[in-house]
């Protein structure tokens, strides 16, 4: 009877401790317990890029000390993401084909067998993605409902359920002006309780136009914007570092993650506000941390701020009390370091931990073990000639660590020195750490994904319930969804407002006591105001008439003494024109003296990167030259779900015999450009990917016409048509250019494209006109 007693003590506190897990406990006091038994009571699953805690560790037992032998499947996929498991399925995010032929895709295949059940494939888009640098990133799995949500390298942000239907999407590159680079790397989205969030470096408009690294949170339900989050500066890089969540003692989720512009920073993962951040580096951060009790672990590869040696890890401790609701973003500095080992270089391979130990590969080939608490080195196992991106996952007492030259080698950590279990060359390139779920490690490499490991049967996906219940019925703040929104002329927008408390939850959703009105903040260098009629009590409505202009501004809503506050954007039906004739005033001075007015407001990107101007007696755009970060110029003007337009605009480029730039404007997904280098008229969807271009003769400083439209063929092509000619020429009747492309974009918003290289010979436009083909 008392043995019978005391196992059921031993339940109910096992119980007790799992549900204080779930819950969040406190930070400083319980984080050891804690952390075993999470572990201890984890799934088989692996639903993120860096496992269920984010940093790298897994519960699994009975894993292979050698791989070679107990390969179970593979499947030809390229890329360099890393595959999620849920149950019986495993999600990769790759790509299939070269060339014209590259395709990204979400493939979902059978864990047991690695059959394939679904994919959804995407093609890239008008980015600056060169060669094949397709699908580095990762998916994610919602613990709650099994859906999967992933970014495309062009910046599509979609969200499918486990049927392979497709739920929701989001397009970053043409509603928030989300930037492009040449390696192509994204990372992944994470779900955290009900949002999807992730980073992109955006240029969008209004307070948001100068270029920074922002963290986005969507609802996971339908995708609406919850909050947009700027913790740091000006980048210089992209950032793809991972995210790590972890709950505070005053029951707030946060998280921490690497910036482009050399931060790690702390962020609310409820509300988007900045918490705090610590300068590491002069480029980007982009390996993941881990967090050991009080101290959050860091890696870089770039220059160091304090001295020219490349690379350094640091332990950052932890600030006592972060900012509450409206205090400023806290700066930490050399005083929060609680440790740094200068050993350390690693750009993109993130550590991993496990107890007090951390692990990490670095640029030379070699794997590092340091104490968490000192950051000495413990040992150091030279792997291969080199590392990048790729790092290692702790499971089952080893350490399973891809390199970058395809060798995957399996590592015992013998406490002052490391043994060297096996070796497997996989043929090729390996940028991704492994994944680890019911018996199996599941490897990419360059070309194909590997699984390895035993043949069991895995356990069911089983969904994971999230207490969200607030800690105090006491209103805090208001939080409006969508908090940023593009509305067309002749549709309506529905808003929800929800009171959060302290801590971030949701109290409840709020509709009578709600008063709205639209809102100026009184920092707005344009004041302007939404075309549009909003509802001033309950549910927040506004309604965008047929006739609306073409608008921007920000509405708030207010509540018991609380305010909250959306953006948005107005989109007039076509035709739009724009002749820059009326309601610019040249109040503002250039760097290179020239007075000028900024852009329209609504228009995405637009800001930082033209500027209204006079020229030989005429108001136009010019771009500007005083940030080579955008030497290479795009902006949106449209809807992204745009279609069956066509797109003119008077067009000048500047230069001389030696360099001229390069002027043209984007129609659904493609640039058609005068390009004044090569004397040619192009269409251009990425370089790499679907290339045309006819000869045509460019004078520097003379204006042409440029007219374009996209024609959807019977047989599922597309014809692509754009002609140019002197602008004090009539317009010829044949088209310039006339091309196919077997596999057209079918949508996408209109916009502006400019290239100066280096930054030094200007653009100009003028007489913009979107309309309806007829």
């Amino acid at each position: 009877m008392k043995s019978q007693l005391h196992f059921f003590l031993a339940i109910v506190l096992l119980l007790s401790v799992s549900s204080c897990i779930r819950l969040g406990s406190p930070q400083q006091t319980t984080i050891k317990a804690t952390s075993t038994l999470r572990l201890e009571n984890k799934s088989s699953d692996w639903l993120f890029a860096r496992g269920d805690k984010g940093m790298g560790v897994s519960t699994e037992k009975g894993l292979p000390d050698e791989l070679a032998g107990t390969l179970l499947w593979t499947h030809e996929i390229q890329g360099g993401g890393v595959p999620v498991v849920a149950g019986g399925k495993v999600y990769q995010f790759g790509y299939y084909g070269s060339g014209e032929q590259v395709e990204e895709s979400l493939t979902c295949l059978d864990l047991k067998s690695g059959e394939l059940i679904w994919d959804q494939r995407r093609q890239d888009f008008i980015s600056d993605i060169v060669y094949d640098r397709y699908g580095v990133g990762s998916a994610c799995v919602d613990p709650q409902s099994g859906n999967v949500y992933f970014q495309t390298s062009a910046g599509e942000l979609l969200a499918y359920a486990t049927d392979g239907s497709l739920l929701w999407e989001r397009s970053l590159m043409e509603e928030f002006s989300r930037l492009t680079f040449p390696n192509g790397r994204t990372g992944g989205p994470c779900v955290d309780e009900g949002l999807v969030i992730l980073h992109a470096i955006t240029a969008n408009w209004g307070t948001n136009g100068p270029a920074r690294d922002r963290f986005y949170a969507f609802d996971k339900e339908n995708g609406d914007l919850v909050w947009t989050s700027t913790p740091g500066t000006t980048p210089k890089d992209s950032s793809f570092a991972p995210l790590v969540f972890e709950n505070l003692e005053d029951g707030r989720r946060v998280f921490y993650s690497g910036t482009g512009c050399g931060h790690v920073v702390c962020v609310d993962a409820r509300t988007g506000q900045p918490l705090w951040r610590f300068k590491m580096s002069h480029g980007g951060v982009n390996a993941g941390v881990v967090v050991h009790e009080d101290l959050v672990i860091a890696v870089h590869g770039k220059e160091n701020i304090d001295s020219s040696r490349i690379g350094r890890m640091v332990g950052i401790r932890k600030p006592f009390k972060v900012p509450v609701l409206g205090e400023s973003i806290l700066e930490l500095d050399r005083q929060n370091e609680a440790w740094r080992n200068d050993e350390l270089e690693s750009f993109t391979s993130s550590p991993v931990i496990y107890k007090d130990r951390v692990y990490t590969t670095v640029k030379k080939g070699e794997l590092f073990c340091n104490n968490a608490r000192s950051g000495e080195t413990n040992w150091t196992l030279k792997l291969s000639p080199d590392q990048i991106h790729a790092a290692p996952v702790w499971a089952d007492g080893k350490l399973y660590v891809p390199m970058f030259d395809g060798q995957v080698s399996v590592v015992k950590d013998l406490g002052s020195e490391a043994k060297l279990l096996s070796q497997l060359d996989l043929g090729s390139a390996c940028l991704a750490p492994p994944s680890v779920a019911h018996g199996r490690i599941l490897i990419q490499s360059k070309k194909k994904l590997y699984c390895f490991g035993q043949d069991i049967k895995a356990k069911p996906f089983r969904k994971k319930e999230v207490d969200e219940s607030p800690s105090s019925d006491k209103i805090a703040s208001l939080q409006i969804v969508p908090s940023e929104f593009a509305l067309p002329a002749g549709k309506e927008m529905n808003f929800r407002v929800f009171a959060l408390d302290s801590a971030g939850y949701r109290i409840k959703q709020l509709g009578d006591g709600l008063s709205w009105e639209k809102w100026i903040p009184p920092t707005a260098k344009v004041k302007a105001e939404l075309d549009g009629n909003l509802s001033t009590k309950g549910p927040g409505n506004l309604i965008a008439s047929p006739q609306a202009k073409l608008s921007a501004g920000a509405i708030r809503a207010s509540y018991q003494g609380l305010h909250g506050v959306a953006r948005g954007r107005i989109l007039p039906v076509l035709p739009y024109e724009e002749n820059f004739e009326n309601g610019y005033k040249l109040t503002q001075q250039a760097s290179d003296g020239v007075p000028f007015s900024y852009p329209p407001l609504p228009w995405l990107g637009a800001r930082m990167r033209w500027q209204v101007q006079d020229l030989d007696g005429e108001r136009l755009a010019g771009n500007t030259l005083d940030r080579v970060l955008f030497q290479r110029a795009m902006n949106f003007v449209g809807h992204w779900q745009a279609s069956n337009y066509i797109v003119e605009m008077d067009a000048k480029v500047d230069g001389n015999r030696r360099i001229k730039s390069t002027i043209g404007v984007v129609n659904q997904r493609y640039i058609f450009a005068l390009v004044g280098n090569s004397n040619k008229l192009e269409v251009v969807s990425n370089y790499d990917r679907f290339q045309r271009s006819v000869p045509f003769p460019i004078e520097a400083n003379k204006w042409y016409r440029l007219k374009t439209q996209i024609d959807l063929q019977e047989n599922g092509s597309g014809l692509l048509r754009a002609k140019a000619w002197p602008r004090d020429e009539p317009e010829p009747e044949a088209w310039t250019l006339e091309e196919s492309h077997a596999q057209p974009h079918k949508r996408g918003a209109p916009g502006i494209y400019a290239l100066s290289p280096q930054s030094k010979k200007k653009v100009y436009f003028d007489n913009l006109s979107i309309y309806p083909k007829p």
